[in-house]
C-alpha cells in the first residue's frame, strides 16, 4: 500500500475515533450559554447576537432537518459540531503527518518502514490528544461555533501545507485560492480562523524564497498581519461602513430610497474588480490577479451575511438588533452593543473623566431618511497608560484589580502594576492555566476566582501540585469527587516540549510557522480581548487554535522519542514503541481522564429547567429575564420544542434597545404583544435613554401613571436643559404608588376571591437607583397599563437590584416571581439565611410537586457547573416552600416538599461548597419536620465534606500565608449552625464532636464565632 493511501486511510480512521466519540458523548438537547439561541435560530433562521454566525446557523438548519421529531432538532444540531470537530481531527492529522514528512524526507523520496510508522504514529498521537483535550472535546458535543471554527482553522493549514508541497507544480496556486474562499467562508462562522493568516504568509515566504532572511521574514510577518488588517477591517468592517455612508449620501442628500446607495457600492465594487481582474490578466500581473481573485473568493465566503439582513426583513421572533438596513448592519457587525475596550492606550480603573470627546454621528433608518440618533462619547481621562490592562471601572472590577494586585484601597496602579495584572491575570490565569488543564491536568470544573480549591491546573504529581495548591493528601471531595478532578502528570505538555525542540532543531523554519500559529491564536487574543476581572464563565474556547498548535507539537514528540530509541533499539522497534508509548502518554492517557466530564449524553438539565421557569407561570404571563442562562434556554423550548408559546419572555439585558422593544410590541407565536402605550418615537435610541433623577420635593409616593406621562411628556415643563444643549425628561421622585382596583384584579384572578378582603388599596414603593433606563421606562409602561389582565412574573434568578423596588409584591411560585397586589410584608424566619420571599404557597406547591420536569437530572453521568448551580438554587425552593407550609400549620405538605427535593434533586452526590447552605437549610427543615434520621444522616455527610475543606485550608495556611477566604468563613458559619442545631434536636454525641472540631478551627483560623 502507498504511501498515500495510507496517510489517507489513517485520517480517516482519526475521524471515524473523534466523531464516535463526540456522538456517543454528545447532550441529547440544548446546552446551557450560547447554545439554545443558536439551535432557536438555526432551526428558525433567526437572527443571533452580534455579531452573528449566519453560515452556521445554515448548516445547523440542514442538520435539523434531519430530525423526526421537534425534540430531536438540538441532538441533530449537535452532532454537526460533533461531525466538524471529528473532521478538525482528521486535517490535524494530515497536517502532522505533512510537517513530519517534510523534515525526514526529501521531496519525492519513499519513506522506509520505520519513517512511515513514526510519522504516521505522529499523526495519530498529536491528532488524538487533541480529539481528547479538554476545551475542544467540550465544544464538540454542543452547537456552539468553536467546532466548525476550528474546522477552518484545521482546513486553510492543511491547504497551506498542501499548496507547498506542489508550489512548484502547475497550478498549485488553486490551494491559495481554496483557503481565500474557506477564509471568506469562516467568517460566517467566526472570525478565529483568520488569525492563521501571519503563520501561512511565512509558508509562502519561505517556499517562495529558498534563501531566506531575517529583514525577509520580517516583511513577510508584517505583510501577513497587514492582510489579516485588510480582511477583518477593510473587507468585513469599512466595506459595509463604506456601503452605508453611500446609502446616506443618496437617500438623504439625493432624495433616492434605502439601500439605493448601497446597490451603488455594490455595482462600482463589481465592476471595479471586474476591471482589476481583467486588467491583471491582460497586463500578466500575477500578485494583482491572485489578490483580486482571492478578494473574490473571500467575498463569495463572506455572502452568507446577506441572510442576516434577508431574515431580519423577515421580522422573526429572534432578530437581535433588527439588522435590516445599511447602519443597523454595521452596528451588529462592529458588535457595537458590546461597547469598546481600550488595547493601546487608555486609562486606568481609578483614572476620572475629566471631558468628553464626541465622535461621528449615530444613524437610524427613519420614514424617508436616515436620523441622527446622537453622536459616539468618548471620555478623556486624568491618568493614561501604554497597554492599558487594568482598565474597567466596572463596580465589581477595581475591587478584584487590587486585590489581585496586592494594592492598597487609596493605592494607584502604575505602568508596572498594569503590567504585573498582564502577566499574571491575563496570561498566566486566563491562557497558561488553560493550556495546562489540557496537557498537564485539572482540578475541577468549578470556575476559577484564583482562590486554591477552583478551577486551577494540577498535574496529579502530588509534591509539584503542593508548592502551588498545599498539601494535596488534604484535599475535600469537592476536587477528589469533582469528576472534572483530571490528572496527566504533564506527560502531554512534556510530549509537545520534546516535539517543539525537535521542530526547531530539525526545520527551523516549519517550527517558526507552527510557532507563529500558536502566538496568534493564544497570545495575541489575550492581548487583543483586554479581559477584565470575573468574567461571567471561563474562556478556554476562545483558545481552542492555540492548543491545536501544540497538539502540532505533541504529534511531532514521537520523533523525539524515535530518536532516542533508535540509539539502543532498531529503527523499526524504536518507531513502533515511540507511537505505542506516546499513544498511552497523550491521548488514551487523557481519554481515560477526560471522558466522565465529558460525557453529556444522559443530560438535559438545560431544556429541563427552563420548562420549569416557564411552567411557574400562569397562562398568557410576561416573564422578565436577565442573563444568558435564563433567557437563551427558554428560548429554545419555546422555539423549537413548542412549550408554553403563550408566555412572552423579556430579556432585560436587551430590553434598553429600541429594536427589542420594537419587537415586543408584535405578537409572536401565541403571545400577544406587551401592553405599552408608548410609540417608536418615544424610544427611539437618543430618545429617553436615560432619565435622570432629579429631587422635585413631591409629598408621598405619586400615582404611577402620573410619573409615566410625565416622563413621556414633550411638554417643555417635564425637560430638563443640559449643558449640551439637548433637553431631556427626567424622574422628579422616587416613591410611586399604583392604585388597586379590587375588579381588574379578582376578574383576572391576579387575586382569589376568597382572599378578597386582604387585597391592599394601594401598593407603594421606592425605586432605589438615581436614573431610569429605557428599559425600566418601559417596565412602568406595562405596569400601567396591563390592568392586570397578563400576569407578570421575574425568574428567579433577576438579581434584586432589576426589581424596580416591587420586592414585597413579588410572591413565589417556583421558578417565577408573581407581581401581586395582596400582602405587603415578608413572612419572619428564625433561618440564619434572614427573611425568606412571599410565597403563594398552593401554587408553588403543585409546580414543584407535579408541574415541574426534572428530567434524568439524578442519573446523567455529568453535571457541568451551571447545573449544579441549579439544583442548590432548586433546593432552596423546596426550602422556601417548606418553611411557608411549616408558618401556615401544613406539616405533613412540607414533609412531602422535603422528600420530594431528595427523590428528584442529587443532592448527596453534588459536593460544591457553596451547596452548604442550601443543605443546612434543608436539614433544619428536616428536623422541624420530624424527620430526624433523613436529617441526621444529611448533616454527617455535609459536615464530612465541611471538615474535609476546612482542614484542606488549614493545611494551606501551615505553609502559606493566612487565607481568611469567603470559603472557609462559609464552612464555619455553616459548621457554627451544625453545632446549634445538633443541641437543639437531641444529638448529644454529634453535637460534642462539632463542638471540638469548631474550637480547633477557630484557633487555627483566629476567627471567633
Amino acid at each position: 500500500m502507498t504511501y498515500t493511501k495510507i496517510n489517507n486511510l489513517l485520517g480517516w480512521l482519526a475521524f471515524l475515533i473523534a466523531s464516535t466519540v463526540y456522538i456517543l458523548t454528545l447532550e441529547p438537547t440544548a446546552s446551557y450559554w450560547d447554545c439554545g439561541e443558536f439551535i432557536s435560530a438555526a432551526y428558525k433562521l433567526q437572527i443571533v447576537h452580534q455579531p452573528g454566525a449566519p453560515l452556521f446557523l445554515m448548516i445547523g438548519k440542514i442538520f435539523s432537518l434531519f430530525a423526526s421529531d421537534p425534540k430531536k432538532v438540538a441532538y441533530c444540531v449537535n452532532v454537526s459540531s460533533a461531525l466538524a470537530s471529528g473532521a478538525t481531527i482528521m486535517f490535524l492529522f494530515w497536517s502532522i503527518t505533512a510537517l513530519g514528512k517534510k523534515v525526514v524526507l526529501k521531496a519525492g523520496v519513499m519513506p522506509s518502514t520505520y519513517q512511515l510508522i513514526t510519522i504516521m504514529g505522529a499523526g495519530l498521537v498529536g491528532a488524538l490528544a487533541y480529539a481528547f483535550s479538554d476545551s475542544f472535546w467540550f465544544s464538540a458535543v454542543e452547537s456552539e461555533v468553536y467546532a466548525m471554527s476550528s474546522l477552518c482553522t484545521a482546513v486553510v493549514f492543511w491547504a497551506i501545507l498542501k499548496w507547498d508541497a506542489h508550489a512548484d507544480e502547475p497550478y498549485a496556486d488553486k490551494w491559495l485560492l481554496f483557503i481565500a474562499y474557506v477564509m471568506g467562508l469562516s467568517i460566517g462562522i467566526h472570525l478565529l480562523n483568520l488569525l492563521a493568516i501571519p503563520a501561512m504568509a511565512l509558508v509562502y515566504y519561505f517556499r517562495r524564497n529558498k534563501l531566506a532572511t531575517t529583514k525577509g521574514v520580517f516583511v513577510a510577518l508584517l505583510a501577513g498581519i497587514l492582510i489579516l488588517g485588510i480582511i477583518q477591517y477593510g473587507i468585513i468592517q469599512y466595506m459595509i461602513k463604506i456601503a452605508a455612508n453611500f446609502d446616506l449620501l443618496f437617500v438623504n442628500t439625493f432624495g433616492f430610497g434605502f439601500g439605493s446607495g448601497v446597490l451603488f457600492f455594490a455595482l462600482l465594487m463589481i465592476g471595479l474588480t471586474i476591471y482589476l481582474t481583467v486588467y491583471s490578466i491582460k497586463k500578466n500581473k500575477p500578485v494583482l490577479n491572485m489578490a483580486m481573485l482571492s478578494f473574490i473568493l473571500i467575498i463569495f465566503g463572506y455572502s452568507s451575511f446577506a441572510m442576516i439582513v434577508i431574515r431580519a426583513k423577515a421580522n422573526p421572533t429572534l432578530n437581535n438588533s433588527n439588522p435590516q438596513d445599511a447602519f443597523s448592519f454595521l452596528s451588529y457587525l462592529n458588535r457595537e452593543q458590546y461597547g469598546d475596550r481600550p488595547l493601546v492606550y487608555g486609562q486606568y480603573f481609578d483614572s476620572k473623566p475629566i471631558d468628553t470627546k464626541q465622535g461621528a454621528n449615530q444613524y437610524r433608518k427613519g420614514e424617508t431618511k436616515y436620523e441622527v440618533t446622537g453622536q459616539k462619547q468618548s471620555y478623556e481621562y486624568d491618568r493614561n497608560t501604554l497597554f492599558p490592562r487594568m482598565y474597567s471601572d466596572d463596580s465589581n472590577h477595581p475591587a478584584v484589580y487590587r486585590d489581585w494586585m496586592n494594592l492598597g484601597p487609596q493605592e494607584s496602579p502604575t505602568f508596572a502594576t498594569n503590567i504585573g495584572f498582564f502577566a499574571t491575570y491575563q496570561v498566566g490565569f486566563m491562557y497558561m492555566r488553560y493550556l495546562l488543564w489540557d496537557y498537564a491536568g485539572r482540578q475541577n470544573d468549578s470556575q476559577g476566582i484564583g482562590n486554591y480549591t477552583d478551577g486551577n491546573w494540577i498535574s496529579g504529581i502530588k509534591f509539584l501540585d503542593a508548592l502551588r495548591l498545599g498539601d494535596q493528601s488534604a484535599l475535600p471531595e469537592s476536587i477528589t469527587k469533582n469528576k472534572a478532578y483530571n490528572r496527566m502528570f504533564f506527560l502531554p505538555l512534556i510530549l509537545g516540549l520534546l516535539g517543539a525542540f525537535w521542530h526547531f532543531k530539525n526545520s527551523q523554519k516549519d517550527a517558526g510557522i507552527v510557532a507563529l500559529l500558536f502566538f496568534f491564536t493564544g497570545l495575541a487574543i489575550v492581548i487583543y480581548l483586554n479581559q477584565t476581572p470575573s468574567q461571567p464563565r471561563e474562556r478556554d474556547y476562545a483558545y481552542v487554535g492555540s492548543f491545536y498548535a501544540y497538539a502540532i507539537w505533541i504529534g511531532l514528540g514521537v520523533f523525539a522519542v524515535m530518536d532516542w530509541l533508535k540509539k539502543v533499539v532498531t529503527p523499526k522497534t524504536a518507531a513502533v514503541i515511540a507511537t505505542v508509548v506516546c499513544l498511552f502518554a497523550a491521548p488514551i492517557l487523557m481519554a481515560s481522564q477526560e471522558w466522565n466530564d465529558h460525557d453529556r449524553s444522559g443530560k438535559s438539565t438545560a431544556r429541563d429547567f427552563a420548562k420549569n421557569y416557564l411552567a411557574s407561570c400562569a397562562p398568557n404571563a410576561i416573564l422578565f429575564t436577565y442573563g444568558d442562562n435564563d433567557t437563551y434556554p427558554l428560548w429554545f423550548v419555546q422555539e423549537v420544542e413548542n412549550f408554553r408559546p403563550d408566555v412572552r419572555i423579556v430579556n432585560l439585558s436587551l430590553f434598553d434597545t429600541d429594536w427589542y422593544i420594537d419587537q415586543l410590541r408584535r405578537p409572536f407565536n401565541q403571545s400577544a404583544p406587551l401592553p405599552m402605550s408608548m410609540k417608536p418615537d418615544m424610544y427611539k435610541t437618543g430618545t429617553r435613554d436615560v432619565l435622570f433623577y432629579q429631587d422635585f420635593k413631591l409629598e408621598g409616593p405619586q400615582e404611577l401613571k402620573d410619573v409615566f406621562e410625565f416622563l413621556t411628556s414633550d411638554n417643555p415643563e417635564a425637560k430638563v436643559a443640559y449643558q449640551s444643549g439637548k433637553s431631556e425628561n427626567f424622574l422628579p421622585t422616587k416613591s410611586f404608588k399604583m392604585t388597586i382596583n379590587p375588579a381588574e384584579v379578582l376578574a383576572t384572578k391576579t387575586v382569589k376571591t376568597v382572599n378578597k378582603s386582604q387585597i391592599v388599596p394601594e401598593m407603594d414603593w421606592t425605586f432605589s437607583g438615581n436614573y431610569l433606563t429605557k428599559g425600566q421606562l418601559a417596565i412602568l409602561d406595562i405596569l400601567v397599563h396591563n390592568h392586570w389582565k397578563r400576569p407578570i412574573y421575574f425568574a428567579f434568578t433577576v438579581p434584586n437590584s432589576n426589581f424596580l423596588g416591587l420586592d414585597n409584591y413579588l410572591f413565589n411560585e417556583g421558578f417565577a416571581l408573581r407581581l401581586q397586589p395582596k400582602v405587603k410584608g415578608k413572612i419572619a424566619s428564625d433561618s440564619p439565611l434572614g427573611e425568606t420571599e412571599v410565597v403563594n404557597t398552593d401554587v408553588m406547591y403543585n409546580n414543584l410537586m407535579h408541574n415541574f420536569d426534572w428530567g434524568p437530572i439524578k442519573t446523567a453521568p455529568y453535571l457541568d457547573p451551571e447545573s449544579e448551580k441549579m439544583v442548590f438554587l432548586s433546593v432552596n425552593k423546596f426550602n422556601e416552600l417548606a418553611k411557608n407550609l411549616i408558618h401556615e400549620g401544613k406539616v405533613d405538605s412540607a414533609r412531602n416538599v422535603m422528600k420530594e427535593c431528595l427523590r428528584v434533586l442529587p443532592i448527596t452526590t453534588t459536593y460544591d461548597p457553596n451547596f452548604a447552605l442550601s443543605k443546612f437549610e434543608m436539614i433544619s427543615n428536616m428536623y422541624s419536620l420530624g424527620m430526624k434520621q433523613q436529617a441526621t444522616d444529611l448533616l454527617k455527610q455535609s459536615e464530612k465534606l465541611i471538615i474535609e475543606e476546612l482542614d484542606y485550608h488549614a493545611s494551606i495556611i501551615a505553609s502559606k500565608e493566612n487565607l481568611a477566604s469567603r470559603d472557609i468563613q462559609l464552612n464555619l458559619f455553616v459548621l457554627s449552625q451544625f453545632v446549634d442545631m445538633t443541641n437543639k434536636y437531641g444529638e448529644p454525641a454529634l453535637h460534642k464532636e462539632l463542638e471540638s472540631k469548631m474550637k480547633t478551627y477557630e484557633a487555627t483560623f483566629g476567627m471567633a464565632r
